[in-house]
Parts: C-alpha cells; sequence; structure tokens
C-alpha cells in the first residue's frame, strides 16, 4: 500500500441522498485517506442501490489505487454523469476497496448519520 493511503472503518452510519431519494446507507462503509485530501467513504455494493446506477464509458487511472470505472445516476428530472466510481481491480494494498462505490460530494449529499 503507498505510504500515503490509509483505509479503515468509517465510524457509524454513512448516506447517499440524490434526487429526493436515499442511494446509498451503510454501517460498513470505508475511509480512505491519501494524503492532504479529504477523506473519501467507499460504500459496499449490497448497501447501494445499483438499480439507479448505470456503467459509464468512462475510466480513469490513479498510479496508487489503479483503474477506476464510474456510474451514472437516473433520477426522476436528470442523468448525474459520472457521480460515483469503484476500483474492480485495485492495486496490491488497496485490495479493501475492491467493488465499493465512492461518490462525488459535489454531485449528491454524503452524510454521515
Amino acid at each position: 500500500m503507498a505510504a500515503h493511503i490509509a483505509i479503515h472503518k468509517a465510524e457509524g452510519a454513512w448516506v447517499v441522498r440524490a434526487g429526493g431519494a436515499v442511494i446509498a446507507e451503510s454501517r460498513n462503509a470505508l475511509e480512505l485517506i491519501e494524503g492532504d485530501a479529504p477523506a473519501v467513504i467507499y460504500f459496499p455494493p449490497e448497501d447501494v442501490a445499483m438499480a439507479f446506477l448505470d456503467p459509464s464509458e468512462s475510466r480513469t487511472a490513479c498510479p496508487h489505487k489503479g483503474e477506476a470505472r464510474y456510474l451514472s445516476l437516473e433520477t426522476k428530472s436528470t442523468t448525474l454523469q459520472d457521480v460515483a466510481w469503484y476500483y474492480d481491480s485495485p492495486k496490491p494494498g488497496m485490495e479493501r476497496i475492491a467493488g465499493h462505490l465512492a461518490f462525488y460530494p459535489e454531485k449528491v449529499t454524503v452524510e454521515q448519520l
């Protein structure tokens, strides 16, 4: 694992809200802290309403975590493009976040309950 990245269980319950709906809620989320960047909450897929999310063609590469794939969210009134990302096969040391979803707080509400 990259020395500047820490992954641990997020304290308490976390929720993602968008378009008037709860998209994710979990007591099993992970918190990833990378350097001085704000912490990112990763939700296990079983705690996410996957029916609202559609795969995107977007991909990015992180030298520490690997290739990220993106998902878009269909709400009642719009599509939020590339609102979430995940790593299918993260790099060694990052396996804990494999398949977990993180959401952009600029596009949806991510908060601790």
